[in-house]
């Protein structure tokens, strides 16, 4: 289903997105050397039901994942890179971190993830990776205007990916988005523009370039759900939910502080 929302559903996903985009980097703020995966999921949980929002998380149960995923956020560190299924695990300084964050609001969802180095500073391995990512995302973002087409958009992600030398993997990329999380259509991060589907007014889009550093194959963990790098290398992931408008496009899941 492609879903076209109203302006009404365009401004409660202003809220929602913004809300997204302060608990992730929210927590980001409170993650140090130490902290425990379940710990950050707890923070998930109480500023999603404190704020009064909804996960999309908890109960969603694809086929792509074993039972419903059970938790109110994604937590992915060094070689897991999608779908990451908090567990009792202590990052340390130097992990490469990735948040992925999905709630709704008023009937409308939104959607983001974000990529950084536990405890800070410059990092060999890691800024490569996630300035890959997102200097992808805003080509892509920079590629979603109206009129314009899906494959506008992925060729613009696979254009940066490929060119700072990383191989794209095609089974996941971004999709529509609106009153449900993962919707139609997709949006590979390497593709053709002028193909696909036409941008309209109204469409919502979870744009999500993601990278591995040496592989584009992936193995699926223990857990049934958190998607690993087949040869163990880093990955990094960075999403954003855009609406499409009359004018041109609008990034919703920046924080509001």
């Amino acid at each position: 289903m492609i879903e076209i929302l109203t302006p009404d559903q365009i401004d409660r996903a202003r809220v929602t997105g913004g809300l997204v985009g302060d608990i992730l980097h929210g927590i980001k703020e409170r993650v140090k050397p130490g902290t425990n995966l379940l710990e950050i999921d707890a923070w998930a949980k109480d500023m999603i039901l404190g704020a009064g929002a909804e996960s999309c998380y908890v109960d969603y149960a694809p086929s792509f994942g074993r039972g419903p995923f059970g938790h109110y956020i994604c937590t992915a560190v060094n070689d897991a890179v999608l779908h990451g299924r908090p567990r009792d695990q202590r990052v340390v300084a130097g992990d490469l971190l990735t948040l992925d964050l999905a709630i709704k609001t008023s009937g409308v969802a939104a959607d983001a993830a974000i990529s950084f180095t536990v405890g800070g500073g410059a990092h060999a391995e890691n800024d490569p990776l996630i300035t890959a990512t997102q200097q992808a995302l805003a080509a892509g973002i920079e590629a979603a205007q109206p009129g314009a087409r899906i494959g506008d958009i992925s060729a613009a992600i696979g254009d940066v990916l490929t060119g700072a030398g990383y191989p794209v993997n095609t089974e996941f990329g971004g999709h529509g988005i609106g009153t449900t999380m993962h919707q139609d259509p997709h949006v590979s991060n390497i593709g053709r523009g002028g193909r696909g589907y036409r941008l309209r007014p109204g469409l919502m889009l979870a744009i999500e370039p993601w990278v591995m550093v040496d592989t584009d194959e992936l193995k699926v963990d223990e857990d049934g759900w958190t998607l690993r790098s087949a040869t163990g290398c880093r990955t990094a992931h960075t999403e954003h939910t855009v609406a499409i408008l009359e004018s041109g496009n609008e990034i919703l899941t920046r924080p509001t502080r």
